[in-house]
């Protein structure tokens, strides 16, 4: 499966784990020491997100039901919150410098393909 950005025609992650369950939800990436490029983690249903305890920052893309991005956060630091964003049905965790290498921007479409 893979993430493409449709409305920039872009490849947003060519290697991702949906995260739906509780135990999925609640260890995301906690554990890994980094995500490598084209890699990521779809966690649903999501709000907002937390690094604590992570050894890495991240990219995260809100999504609202529809798979359109609400909200974007760049290089999200160890052991800091987002806000919580109420709109949002999900959220992809993506290596820190993907959104701004795929120009993802508020409004962009999102296909899981």
């Amino acid at each position: 499966m893979k993430l493409i950005n449709t409305t920039k025609h872009c490849e947003i992650a060519s290697k991702f784990k949906i995260a739906e369950n509780i135990f999925t939800r609640m260890k995301g990436l906690l554990g890994k020491s980094s995500l490598a490029e084209g890699e990521g983690l779809l966690i649903r249903p999501c709000k907002g997100i937390h690094t604590f305890g992570m050894k890495f920052p991240i990219d995260a893309v809100f999504l609202d039901r529809n798979n359109r991005v609400i909200a974007v956060k760049t290089g999200l630091a160890p052991n800091r919150m987002t806000p919580v964003f109420f709109s949002a049905a999900s959220v992809l965790e993506l290596p820190s410098g993907t959104i701004v290498a795929t120009a993802t921007a508020i409004g962009d479409a999102i296909e899981i393909a």
